[in-house]
């Protein structure tokens, strides 16, 4: 086994499910290997929460401000590679607008990528399009569109009332705690987007969006993709890794 981190804070509740997401990825790779489970068979893992400036308004503004949340992202990864980390996950999706520069400079570790990860899981179903659903800082920076367009996947988004409403869900939902408030406004997001596509996945393309859609009335028997997921079992297969 071997060390891997996860660089939070974006915000704090979406970071700390993180976690249980990728204990959860370990378990599920004992159990699939045929190995006991137990508390001495989970890798070393580390988590760096850290005080984030917001990524989607630094997007518009300016991505490199040393108010911005560039230097705290390279802070957290520095943190992380002192530990001795081999991979790190971004327990957010607009912070991987960030990620080419991480890597850049921590060559040492592998920083995964969410919105790959995401696309090459689609692929591997046969997915043609999926519906993204994200902040607007992940849709300006074209962040899925990139990722699935290279595995020949159509990525699908609501207009511009959907993007403000998701942003509501998200800013004044959950990252506020008013879980009811983001429920009805994620699920007045996707109901007309699948009444209007058919049954394509639906990629929670925000951290915080799993919080609460899944709980959703208007998401009973859709194919919800949860990209934080996906980037947890890549990062257990990472740790496992000989």
């Amino acid at each position: 086994m071997q060390a891997v981190g996860i660089l939070g804070g974006m915000g704090p509740a979406a970071g700390a499910d993180f976690v249980r997401l990728f204990v959860q990825a370990c378990t599920r790779h004992l159990q699939d290997q045929g190995l006991p489970v137990h508390d001495q068979a989970y890798p070393e893992h580390w988590l760096v929460q850290l005080p984030m400036p917001d990524r989607t308004q630094a997007l518009r503004r300016d991505p490199q401000s040393p108010e911005g949340p560039a230097a705290h992202l390279l802070q957290g990864a520095g943190r992380l590679a002192a530990l001795g980390v081999r991979s790190v996950a971004l327990a957010c999706n607009t912070a991987h607008a960030w990620h080419g520069q991480i890597q850049a400079l921590f060559p040492q570790l592998r920083v995964l990528h969410i919105a790959q990860q995401t696309a090459l899981y689609l692929k591997a179903g046969g997915a043609r399009q999926a519906l993204v659903l994200a902040t607007d800082g992940t849709y300006d920076s074209g962040l899925y569109d990139a990722a699935l367009a290279d595995c020949g996947i159509a990525a699908l988004r609501p207009g511009q009332a959907g993007r403000a409403r998701l942003m509501q869900g998200i800013y004044e939902g959950v990252k506020q705690g008013d879980m009811p408030l983001a429920m009805q406004c994620f699920g007045e997001v996707l109901a007309p987007l699948l009444q209007h596509h058919g049954a394509v996945p639906v990629i929670m393309g925000c951290t915080e969006i799993p919080l609460a859609l899944p709980q959703a009335p208007q998401a009973c028997g859709a194919e919800l993709v949860d990209p934080a997921w996906i980037l947890a079992c890549a990062l257990a297969q990472d740790a496992y890794a000989h």
